[in-house]
């Protein structure tokens, strides 16, 4: 192989099986080759690919950066590299590598190091290691560590959070934070956070190479099942990252998404999830990716002439979907109704809003003496309550509590979620429950006022309750209402949900600003 590639001044290479037979022959340039496109075959989390590379090199150069690469991104058992000797185009030193297993605990204190482990090199002729022994041993070690983490970490899914940005580090790590905080509301367990900053975005990858790799690798050394992005992918961006790292990926929609489908209790809540999740799935449903959609198949009839499994599929989705629809547009009506009959009662309606785990839920527990579910989860409600609150001078009115928002909420999710989203509508007063003594409440402030906006509720009187308080020092609270009276003109208060007798001063305002007349009552404790 070195005196062929001596001759044509290229290098050569092959791919050898576990069994020494070759399985693929390359030619390349003098400086590089290129690896076959071995498509979409898959590789166990706890095994190599079964090949070993074995190429030339004529300029004299030990393993590239390229080499290691190619090593980590196809999985390799082993690359080695043989030099050329320029004069005589014999043979000269073989150096090899192979990807080294190390599991969470000891990768924690291993920043910076590199997963690789160089073996010496060797003359062709005195080559004695016992190759299937070693990769018999790592592929023994991966699959210990992989076992180790899963009996340690019987929960759940184990993830890589990931964000690719062209602006500041600093917000895509809020917004990582975010993502970990809603990917532990969905009983995913984070094993690592990767931040990439670039000047574009790769259209295929988001990623650049170098950090592609580096994503494999530490999927590889963490025993990650998934890769969660935080942005939208597009459908062949998820088939690609899908097809590189082996793992199934995700985007911070679809996990929205699957949030939702674990919360919804009620009927209508999962309906309006299932409609949102086949709306965001139909462009996404590919060739070859049609798996998760058979138990669709239920009570549709049979493929119409010609069609193929992917139009097939697909139909069966619109059909789903569009039967989902009229669902929805009957518990829509029946909603309409309910209004209806509310208003001829003329029973002011306030409607709790605010960012997902503000503390809504844990306000109108506090506020009606109710028992409505509440957990320091994101999306913990997701079916609208309503229950009475008696205000100051008898004043009787019904207050709502509703989903929470979040920044980028999927628009499918809005979409389907419009009916439940209308009885804010017909409120007579929105509570803006905001978290106070979470550090980026100003950007939930903007993403909640952003979507009210879009739903055309901007309009309705507001009163912004800073909640949480007790976890918040008066300081920060102090910075955080300077802040939000530059954005606009607000009537705010500050309380804390799980301490009652902090609610005095929000009821009261409640009360002024649905403009009840004084009766001359005295003021009672209302809580």
């Amino acid at each position: 192989m070195s005196e062929i590639s001596h001759e044509t001044g290229r290098q050569i290479g092959v791919l050898l099986n576990r069994k020494g037979k070759v399985e693929y022959v390359m030619v390349g340039t003098a400086k590089q080759l290129e690896m076959p496109d071995f498509g979409r075959s898959r590789v166990s989390t706890d095994r190599f690919r079964g090949l070993r590379c074995v190429h030339t090199h004529l300029l004299g150069e030990k393993l590239t950066q390229d080499d290691l690469t190619d090593l980590a991104l196809l999985r390799l058992d082993l690359m080695s590299i043989v030099q050329v000797e320029k004069s005589s185009g014999l043979p000269g030193l073989v150096y090899s590598a192979h990807l080294l297993p190390t599991n969470a605990e000891t990768l924690e204190h291993e920043t910076g190091t590199k997963p690789y482990e160089f073996l010496e090199p060797e003359i062709p002729s005195q080559l004695n290691t016992d190759f299937t022994a070693l990769i018999t041993s790592l592929e023994s070690e991966m699959a210990r560590i992989r076992l180790s983490a899963k009996t340690r970490d019987t929960k759940g899914d184990r993830a890589i959070l990931v964000s690719v940005t062209t602006g500041y580090a600093d917000e895509a790590a809020e917004s990582l934070i975010e993502l970990e905080e809603l990917a532990t509301s969905a009983d995913v367990i984070v094993l690592d956070k990767i931040i990439q900053r670039r000047p574009r975005i790769d259209p295929k990858t988001l990623l650049g190479r170098g950090k592609l790799e580096e994503l494999l690798i530490r999927s590889m050394r963490l025993g990650a099942d998934i890769i969660i992005f935080d942005s939208e992918l597009t459908p062949t961006q998820v088939r690609i990252l899908s097809e590189a790292t082996d793992l199934k990926v995700i985007d911070r929609p679809q996990l929205i998404l699957d949030i939702f489908a674990q919360r919804a209790q009620s009927r209508e809540g999962k309906l309006q999830v299932e409609l949102a999740q086949l709306k965001y799935l139909l462009p996404r449903l590919v060739m070859g990716q049609n798996s998760a959609f058979s138990r669709l198949a239920g009570g549709i009839g049979g493929r119409g002439p010609g069609e193929t499994k992917l139009e097939t599929d697909r139909r069966r989705v619109r059909d789903k979907v569009a039967q989902l629809e009229k669902q929805v547009e009957g518990l829509r009506r029946q909603r309409y109704e309910r209004r209806k009959n509310r208003a001829q009662k003329n029973l002011p309606v306030i409607s709790l809003v605010g960012y997902t785990n503000a503390g809504k839920s844990t306000l109108l527990n506090s506020l009606t003496q109710s028992d409505v579910y509440a957990e320091k989860k994101m999306f913990a409600t997701l079916d609208p309550t309503s229950r009475r609150l008696r205000l100051p001078y008898e004043q009787e009115v019904i207050i709502n509590d509703t989903v929470g928002f979040i920044r980028d909420l999927p628009e499918t999710l809005v979409a389907a979620f419009r009916a439940t989203l209308e009885e804010i509508s017909d409120s007579d007063l929105l509570v803006h429950v905001v978290d106070a003594s979470n550090a980026g409440a100003i950007q939930q402030i903007a993403s909640v006022d952003k979507i009210l906006t879009e739903l055309k509720l901007n309009e309705i009187p507001q009163i912004t309750v800073l909640n949480k308080t007790d976890l918040a020092d008066a300081a920060a609270i102090e910075i955080l209402t300077r802040q939000i009276s530059l954005d606009k003109d607000v009537t705010y208060v500050a309380v804390s949900a799980i301490h009652r007798a902090t609610l005095r001063g929000l009821v009261e305002k409640v009360s002024e600003t649905i403009a009840v007349p004084s009766l001359g009552y005295e003021v009672n404790n209302p809580v």
